[in-house]
């Protein structure tokens, strides 16, 4: 027989009080079980969640990158084999901890559970984790009226991930001006520059107004959000107390229950950009095992174009319309980084 733990040996841990892991070590060494079957009893409701580096709003892919911050929560057990300041690569399973929460009834373990993901922070790389946070709080998940199909039926409404408050946004520009830590909401304002500034941001750029000390307005989208600073550095929008986050490289990650992402953008890339980029990227990190056109190729949108390989798993890209093959840009058997142009589109040539 297989004797090795099952990934959800935790649940069966905490709603009996035992060891699995010790008693398989004891058997090994040739000892017995330390108790009968019939001195073993049930107590309370677990539940496991599996944190995963994974895109789900493109289909659950695996993903990858550096884990820049990581925080898991105090009141759950976590197992896991990753630390801040580890990466995440496309050569393993991209599980990056499993969250375990036990309590009296399946009802206040869902509760328990909701708290120990809105506590848990990553950045760096995408994750399930407000996926998660939306099952563990969908009706019938909390209700127990659910079969292998409930995700597939409502993935609408469980992998969407809200697009961020203007709140957040307005921390966002705050935090991309330099401004989050200055004594001074003057600073980056002199005399030489007006006191509004504008902060490119991806999804949506902000114009920020210094009003006073402590006083500032963004406008975003249409939306005035009053931003203040309190005498001991705490920040608030609209009254409302500004969430955790940490800056890495361009991107800031909000933690605000679904861990926003937003971009600061470069001015100069702005400028730069010159329409619709007609190339076919990688997802993830990942090999080239097959290249189906080659230049010059008329192609359909929705024909397989490259098949990559991550993750144990294969991945067809195809073409996401019609036109005509410019340049192969990768071979079979490249190594390939997510975001890398692998085949490039033109329009059909006139007839």
């Amino acid at each position: 027989m297989n004797t090795r733990l099952q990934v959800e040996h935790p649940v069966t841990e905490a709603i009996t009080g035992v060891d699995l892991v010790e008693w398989q070590l004891r058997v090994a060494a040739g000892e017995p079980l330390p108790v009968a079957q019939e001195d073993l009893s049930i107590n309370g409701h677990a539940i496991e969640a599996r944190l995963y580096a994974e895109d789900v709003a493109a289909g659950f892919l695996p993903a990858t990158g550096v884990l820049e911050h990581l925080v898991f929560p105090d009141n759950a057990r976590v197992d896991t084999g990753v630390r801040q300041g580890d990466r995440i690569t496309p050569h393993y399973d991209p599980m990056i901890a499993k969250v375990t929460v036990h309590a009296a009834d399946r009802a206040a373990a869902l509760r328990k559970m909701g708290d120990a993901l809105e506590a848990t922070e990553v950045a760096g790389t995408v994750t399930n984790l407000a996926f998660l946070g939306r099952l563990v709080a969908h009706r019938d998940f909390a209700a127990g009226d659910l079969d292998t199909g409930l995700i597939e039926r409502d993935l609408d409404a469980l992998g969407s991930d809200p697009a961020p408050s203007p709140g957040v946004l307005a921390q966002s520009a705050i935090i991309a001006a330099g401004l989050w830590e200055a004594r001074d909401p003057m600073t980056g304002f002199t005399l030489w520059t007006p006191l509004e500034r504008d902060i490119a941001l991806e999804p949506v750029d902000v114009r920020l107004t210094v009003q006073g000390p402590g006083d500032l307005v963004a406008a975003v989208d249409g939306r005035q959000v009053q931003c203040r600073r309190t005498a001991e550095g705490r920040w608030f929008f609209d009254g409302e107390k500004a969430v955790n986050w940490v800056r890495h490289g361009d991107r800031i990650t909000l933690f605000d229950g679904t861990g926003q992402i937003v971009r600061i953008i470069d001015p100069l890339e702005r400028a730069d950009a010159s329409g619709p980029v007609g190339s076919i990227e990688a997802p993830m990190p990942g090999k080239v095992t097959k290249v189906h056109v080659a230049a010059g190729d008329k192609v359909t949108a929705g024909q397989r174009l490259v098949v990559l390989e991550a993750m144990k798993m294969e991945h067809g890209l195809r073409a996401p319309r019609d036109g005509v093959v410019a340049e192969i840009m990768a071979a079979e058997g490249d190594q390939v980084e997510a975001g890398m142009a692998l085949v490039r589109l033109e329009g059909e040539p006139d007839a």
